[in-house]
């Protein structure tokens, strides 16, 4: 998971309730003289739980894009400074970055995919669709020049209308470019009021009277192909298995059916890689099984959960073991 450029400094306080917290540190079998990564860290809510159940000689290492995240993390874990780093980065860079230290394989791996509730809840970010004079930022890693402002205003009316598709999975996805589209050759789009406004116009009211916010789809859209939270997670995951030491597990909570479609599928990938035709008497690709998936089906999140915390309503945690 995972401020703003020129608005350093907000006065919130980094905080995110960790989902399915005790179900992803059961899952990940820490041993205390392991080593873990935790690729999104957050506001170090998963990482404290892993940390408290390590030795001096366990090691534990924290990566997050987000600067305000590193900040919080750094904070939360500071009795544990014997075994956990900080580092910031993304986790498409888990395995570069780690032999930098010197760490080559790990016993365990947590992803927490999504948008933070700080993130959210802190307009300054940009993220929400609920505060009118929100920035159109939505970066998660603010050292990033390009914004989703510019990318709502400059993106051609067909490269909206494919982002809004495949990433808001928005049936009106056509309707809501071209009203974007016509928008801004009259006034360059400012904020998230002004899109959250065009958006609405572009979905039938009949439609907006029985579904969530209008905009909430096309928000996500722009967030995801932003921060390229879909590809990153794509061209990274068969890497961080491959990081794993025997019986070693990665643990995956992800927030929406995209992600969880590529968690699922390159789990299922590792598990039984053979491309041989189902009638071969036997195997002849050569490809054997890196492990298997643990959870046959998503973890999600109990009713008590759900109670304290409605952001969690749409969770699933997916595991994969390392053979």
């Amino acid at each position: 998971m995972t401020p703003q450029s020129g608005k350093k400094g907000t006065s919130m306080e980094f905080k995110h309730k960790s989902v399915l917290l005790k179900e992803t540190i059961e899952n990940l079998n820490v041993r205390p003289d392991g080593v873990y990564a935790d690729g999104t860290l957050g506001g170090g809510g998963h990482a404290y739980e892993v940390c408290r159940r390590l030795s001096a000689k366990g090691r534990f290492i924290g990566i997050d894009q987000d600067e305000d995240a590193v900040k919080a993390a750094t904070r939360r874990l500071s009795e544990f400074e014997d075994r956990a780093r900080i580092i910031r980065s993304n986790y498409c860079g888990m395995r570069e970055a780690l032999a930098e230290i010197g760490i080559y394989k790990l016993d365990g791996i947590i992803l927490d995919l999504g948008v933070s509730s700080y993130q959210l809840d802190d307009p300054c970010r940009g993220f929400t669709y609920r505060v009118g004079d929100a920035p159109l930022d939505m970066r998660m890693d603010q050292r990033q020049t390009f914004t989703a402002k510019e990318l709502v205003n400059t993106y051609s009316e067909i490269d909206l209308y494919r982002i809004i598709r495949d990433y808001g999975e928005d049936k009106f996805a056509k309707n809501i470019a071209k009203h974007v589209a016509a928008a801004r050759k009259e006034k360059e789009i400012e904020n998230a009021g002004e899109l959250a406004e065009i958006v609405k116009r572009a979905i039938p009211a009949k439609v907006r009277m029985h579904r969530g916010h209008p905009a909430k789809r096309t928000f996500q859209a722009i967030r995801i192909e932003l921060n390229r939270e879909l590809e990153v997670l794509q061209g990274s995951l068969e890497d961080m298995i491959d990081m794993l030491n025997p019986d070693g597990r990665i643990c995956i909570i992800t927030f929406h059916s995209l992600e969880d479609r590529i968690v699922k599928s390159i789990f299922k990938k590792s598990e039984q890689p053979c491309t041989c035709p189902s009638d071969f008497p036997v195997c002849v690709c050569g490809k054997k099984p890196l492990g298997r998936v643990v959870t046959k089906k998503p973890v999600v999140p109990t009713e008590e959960e759900l109670e304290y915390n409605s952001r969690s309503k749409s969770a699933k945690l997916r595991v994969f073991e390392r053979k």
